[in-house]
Parts: C-alpha cells; sequence; structure tokens
C-alpha cells in the first residue's frame, strides 16, 4: 500500500474515532444537558455543533474542487443558539459527519497532493484534512469535557479509567 493510501486510511480512522468520542458523549446527555452553559461566554454542546456542522459542510462540499469557505456559510450565526431540541442538534452532528467522511472515503491516493483552498490560501489537501483533524479534536475535547462537567459523578468513561492504566496496559500487552 502507497503512503498516500494509508494516509487516507488513517485519517478516516482518526476522525471516525473523534466522531465515535462525541456518540458516546450525547448517549449519557439529556435534552437539556445540550445546551448547558458555563458561563455567559462559553459555547453549549449545541453551539459547538451548530458550529462543527457549519464547518464541515463548508469545508468538505465539494472539497477538491471549491474554496472551503462557501459564500452561503454563515459562521457567525453558528454561535449563536439556533436549536433547542437534542434531535436536531443530533441530526446536524451527523450530517456534518456524514460530508466529511464521504468526501475522505471518494478521495484516491492522487487526490492528497491536489491542491485546495480555505479562505483563497492553498494548500495540499492532505494539510486541509490535517487542518480539520485539529479543528475537530479541539471541538470534540470541549464535547466531552463539557459531558463530564455536567454528569459529574455519573460520567461513564470514554478511555482508561483514573488509577487503572497499570490494569489496563498489562491486559494489553502482548502474549509472550
Amino acid at each position: 500500500m502507497s503512503f498516500d493510501e494509508e494516509f487516507l486510511k488513517d485519517i478516516l480512522k482518526r476522525f471516525q474515532s473523534y466522531k465515535s468520542l462525541g456518540d458516546k458523549t450525547f448517549e449519557q446527555l439529556n435534552e437539556k444537558d445540550f445546551f448547558y452553559q458555563p458561563s455567559a461566554e462559553s459555547n453549549s454542546i449545541a453551539v459547538i455543533i451548530q458550529h462543527i456542522h457549519g464547518n464541515l459542510m463548508s469545508r468538505f462540499t465539494n472539497f477538491l474542487t471549491e474554496d472551503g469557505e462557501k459564500p452561503w456559510r454563515k459562521r457567525d450565526e453558528e454561535f449563536e443558539q439556533n436549536t433547542t431540541n437534542k434531535e436536531v442538534i443530533v441530526s446536524l452532528w451527523n450530517e456534518g459527519w456524514d460530508c466529511l467522511l464521504s468526501a475522505i472515503q471518494s478521495l484516491h491516493p492522487v487526490d492528497v497532493m491536489t491542491k485546495v483552498s480555505i479562505r483563497n490560501e492553498p494548500m495540499y489537501a492532505y494539510d486541509a484534512l490535517l487542518r480539520a483533524l485539529a479543528h475537530i479534536a479541539y471541538h470534540v475535547g470541549q464535547i466531552v469535557y463539557l459531558g463530564k462537567e455536567i454528569k459529574d459523578a455519573s460520567w461513564k468513561t470514554l478511555s482508561i479509567p483514573k488509577r487503572q492504566s497499570k490494569q489496563f496496559n498489562e491486559q494489553s500487552a502482548p502474549l509472550k
């Protein structure tokens, strides 16, 4: 397998892992939790999802052929509370992710070296994908953090539980 094929396979896997973290967080939340705002200047999970949706739809609609900042995107509105129920929020989440994952799955290895642009800034497609991965990781981390804050002691960890690293490492160690 070529490096470009491996890159596409690996970046798809990384994006899917971040989507999974969000999905597992949402499973633990009730409707009002999506709208919790720790302070007036903070974003709720719903607002973060609106932003992720807008970003992914803009960046990955016609990824290789159009600028990633579409004229129809209303970025400033993404940071206003525009939705009022969990079903709509989760639908936006899934629509954005479907756009991203479909775009990646449609790429061919040669496409990673195609020049694309975001806000008129030219870059290789692989760089745009890395940029998007960092952006998504940042916001999914915010979502998970807010979920943990909201659920407190009832939070079900999405990774290795506290004080269980040694046990985890022993269980995942290769057999000798």
